[in-house]
């Protein structure tokens, strides 16, 4: 059995940490377009939260972790689309 490699994949736990930042983390998993749908999708359901807050004398705040969880969960789970290097050919002269 062969020693599989860091290089080339990308980590689960760093795209849950850059989704804090809706889409950051699919954007770093190589999702470039669900990166920007999740961003994208942050400003309506923002303006929904700011809506539901002001209903609930502040506590529809708390809605907006629903979609931040929401975000960190896909980008944990999806698959990375990261293009391991290739081998190294050695130098050239």
């Amino acid at each position: 059995a062969t020693a599989e490699t860091a290089e080339g994949k990308a980590s689960d736990a760093v795209a849950v940490l850059l989704s804090i930042i809706p889409g950051l983390g699919h954007i770093y998993k190589g999702h470039r377009l669900a990166g920007f749908l999740w961003m994208a999708g942050a400003v309506p359901a923002g303006i929904f939260v700011l809506l539901a807050a002001i209903a609930s004398a502040g506590f529809g705040l708390g809605l907006f972790f629903f979609y931040l969880i929401a975000v960190m969960l896909h980008a944990y789970a999806v698959d990375d689309r990261v293009v391991p290097p290739k081998e190294d050919e050695g130098e050239e002269y």
